[in-house]
């Protein structure tokens, strides 16, 4: 049972320099009353690191991307995937070659034309450059342009999470000119809604657009004018809001009574789970993670409804599964399979021979609320498990956990689309699978799913999600809410798939 008597604040995993109010540009007031053909502010939580497509990153950097570039396909609030830049595809019958038609009617800001020959430099580039999501590409064969308005995509096997890829950084597309050019980070060239105004724009704080007057798709352009304020921290989001300086901001979950108190609509989201990642399950660091007795001891030993609570108060969804609710792999049931129960926790450990107790080393890192350490460590104290915590700068910390320097940490991760998670969580080359951990059924049940066709891969990714579960791989905790504020004169719709809304998703009320 979670003794904490204070509720602590919650903490966004994201860059937190704080933005000075008086660098904001481009306030609420340019746009109050005047319906489209405004200027819609936003509040971000980080900025970009590079403009460069094959740099770039999505989640909450996808706003500064997608207000120059367009993307092969687009992600839907309904989560469906649409035609964008492409507007046609088919795989072949064993979908390893991918064909797509690329629109005929675009131009890139430096007029020069859209052709299947530069969407396939962008591809090459992206796959070869320097982007955290270069990986998604690795089993890409080759890219190749037959005509000016077809692309072929060819793999090494099955990837159904491909076309959801092109709805992210992987399927940016630049101008050809500028991707060989010295300014290719800081003055981006696309095909996108807007221009960013490089004069207007402050690195790192504020980030000033003005709209495409050759857009080929004005219906989404709903504003003059976009500004991006980088909001980093709880006080920063809530300032603005108060001052009326922006239209739609990224906040925090301990700042909801604030700005709904302050008259603006919470729009909400279930993206990340956060948790406890059990890494070192063959092991290799830490021999007692190899016992799944004492895996499942640690996913007993969790009051997640009282971590919620205190944490978060009502925002969020407890949970024993890292897929989300829009997975096919998602299973009601699942997010209740470890109930609270530390006497059953202390039998697990004691039939795996750990009676008098273990010892786990964990990282621990300032972006999260220190309320969260002392929580896990004091109900893994009440089952017999000593957690040894070392404090890990920010900059090593995502660099040490995948070394890998430790055998479990807190984390939250996005629940990513099926194929997409298990690439990212569950492969033995995963990049949250730092050990390597590789079984026979898990195995099996990825190629069903990498082979099959859609009924096969719904199916098959529920047993994998059950087994893992099952094998407590991970020991999740709830699903957080992801929360976006908009002001009295704005509307949007949330994506299921991104921590951040399509920029075409903003809209003024009518």
């Amino acid at each position: 049972m979670i003794r904490w008597k204070k509720a602590a604040t919650a903490a966004a995993l994201a860059v937190t320099a704080a933005l000075a109010l008086s660098a904001c540009t481009g306030g609420a007031g340019d746009n109050e009353g005047t319906g489209e053909g405004g200027t819609l502010t936003l509040g971000a939580v980080g900025s970009p690191t590079t403009f460069d497509p094959s740099g770039s990153q999505w989640g909450n950097a996808a706003p500064y991307y997608q207000a120059v570039f367009d993307t092969l396909l687009l992600a839907t609030p309904e989560g469906t995937i649409e035609p964008w830049l492409a507007t046609e595809w088919s795989y072949n019958d064993d979908n390893t070659v991918l064909t797509l038609t690329i629109r005929d009617n675009v131009t890139f800001t430096d007029d020069s034309k859209l052709t299947a020959d530069v969407v396939v430099k962008n591809l090459q580039r992206f796959k070869e450059g320097t982007s955290p999501d270069a990986g998604y590409f690795a089993g890409v064969t080759s890219f190749e342009a037959p005509d000016d308005t077809t692309v072929v995509i060819t793999l090494a096997a099955p990837d159904p999470a491909m076309l959801n890829y092109l709805t992210r950084d992987p399927g940016l597309v630049g101008a050809e000119a500028s991707l060989d050019s010295e300014d290719v980070a800081t003055n981006p060239v696309g095909s996108g809604p807007y221009i960013l105004d490089t004069a207007a724009t402050v690195t790192g704080s504020t980030y000033a657009y003005t709209r495409n007057p050759g857009y080929w798709n004005p219906d989404v352009q709903h504003y003059e004018n976009l500004v991006i304020n980088v909001l980093g921290d709880n006080t920063a989001q809530v300032n603005a809001i108060k001052a009326g300086e922006a239209n739609g901001v990224k906040v925090t979950n301990n700042a909801i009574p604030e700005v709904e108190a302050a008259g603006w609509t919470i729009n909400a989201n279930e993206l990340d789970f956060e948790g406890v990642l059990l890494l070192d399950r063959d092991g290799t660091m830490n021999p007692a993670l190899a016992d799944v007795k004492v895996r499942q001891a640690i996913n007993f030993a969790f009051d997640r409804p009282g971590l919620l609570k205190a944490l978060y108060g009502e925002y969020g969804t407890v949970t024993t599964q890292v897929f989300g609710g829009e997975s096919p792999a998602y299973d009601p049931e699942l997010d209740s399979y470890y109930d609270y129960d530390p006497e059953k926790a202390k039998e697990l450990l004691a039939e795996a021979g750990y009676a008098d107790g273990l010892t786990i080393s964990m990282p621990t890192i300032a972006v999260f609320p220190p309320a969260t350490y002392a929580l896990i460590e004091q109900q893994l104290a009440d089952i017999g498990i000593t957690v040894e915590a070392t404090d890990v700068p920010a900059g090593n910390f995502i660099t040490d956990l995948l070394a890998p320097k430790y055998p479990a940490s807190y984390m939250a991760l996005e629940q990513n689309p099926d194929w997409q998670l298990i690439q990212f969580m569950i492969t033995p080359n995963a990049v949250f699978n730092p050990f390597h951990t590789e079984d026979e059924t898990v195995n099996g049940l990825i190629r069903e799913i990498q082979y099959g066709d859609e009924a096969t891969q719904a199916d098959k990714a529920k047993e994998l999600n059950k087994y893992i579960v099952e094998q407590a791989w991970f020991a999740p905790f709830y699903r957080v809410q992801g929360s976006v504020a908009t002001d009295a004169n704005t509307t949007v719709k949330m994506l299921p798939t991104n921590a951040y809304p399509n920029i075409y998703d903003f809209q003024p009320k009518q």
